[in-house]
């Protein structure tokens, strides 16, 4: 039976002009979750994939920097744009761009805002819109498409014939293969995804019929009292 361990990216440049790269805090994130993996036996990995973005392929490289000192191997890596997250600055877009009266649209300023909760509240309104197919005619992939594809990645990894993966990803879809696994509703997908921390950890098995989920949103090489600081969403 195959075991997956999925990891989030660590903290993205959020608020920059190129999201798509680790921050300097994301990067210390993806360093002690790969020294915390390679002080484990259990952590012997047979396999590891990632999708195509430059944030999974920066917190790979900070795990594999702890197994190389470590004197680990760590397998080559399988690139699957299955794996990639949806472009949220399209949902994002589209909703404070077609819904520009609607209340979160107008209190997070069409998404600039400094607030944080008014900025939460926004990011929720928007997901939701999207997976209620009001964003379809806006968005290059609706929320049925995105399922989809995350339900392929899945499909892919588990008859792969890995025993032991590691999967790099992003939130939206480890938040998807959630809500799969549970049989959840849309709006738990949502609140998955919103909730589901930076380099965290997801524990899935491969079920009968589907992904089975084991552990969810772990952060056990952020444990310490001191490294508090470090857990971030965005």
């Amino acid at each position: 039976m195959a075991e997956l361990l999925f990891v989030r990216h660590g903290q993205a440049s959020f608020g920059a002009v190129n999201y798509d790269e680790l921050s300097p805090l994301g990067w210390r994130q993806a360093r002690l979750l790969g020294d915390w993996l390679s002080s484990h036996d259990a952590h012997d990995f047979d396999a590891v994939a990632l999708g195509t973005l430059v944030r999974h392929r920066d917190t790979l490289a900070g795990v594999r920097e702890a197994y190389d000192r470590a004197g680990r191997r760590l397998p080559q890596a399988t690139m699957l744009p299955a794996l990639d997250e949806f472009d949220h600055r399209a949902v994002f877009g589209a909703f404070a761009t077609h819904h520009a009266d609607h209340p979160s649209v107008v209190a997070a300023e069409g998404g600039r805002s400094r607030d944080v909760r008014a900025m939460a509240r926004f990011l929720r309104e928007a997901l939701l819109a999207w997976t209620r197919g009001a964003l379809d005619a806006h968005v290059p992939e609706p929320w049925p498409a995105f399922r989809a594809r995350v339900r392929s990645a899945a499909d892919a990894l588990t008859t792969s014939g890995a025993r032991r993966l590691l999967v790099v990803t992003s939130g939206g879809v480890m938040s998807q293969l959630a809500q799969q696994a549970l049989g959840a509703p849309d709006e738990t997908a949502v609140e998955l995804n919103l909730g589901v921390r930076n380099s965290a950890l997801a524990e899935f098995r491969a079920g009968e019929a589907a992904l089975v989920l084991s552990s969810w949103n772990a952060l056990p090489h952020l444990a310490a009292a001191d490294h508090r600081a470090l857990w971030t969403y965005y």
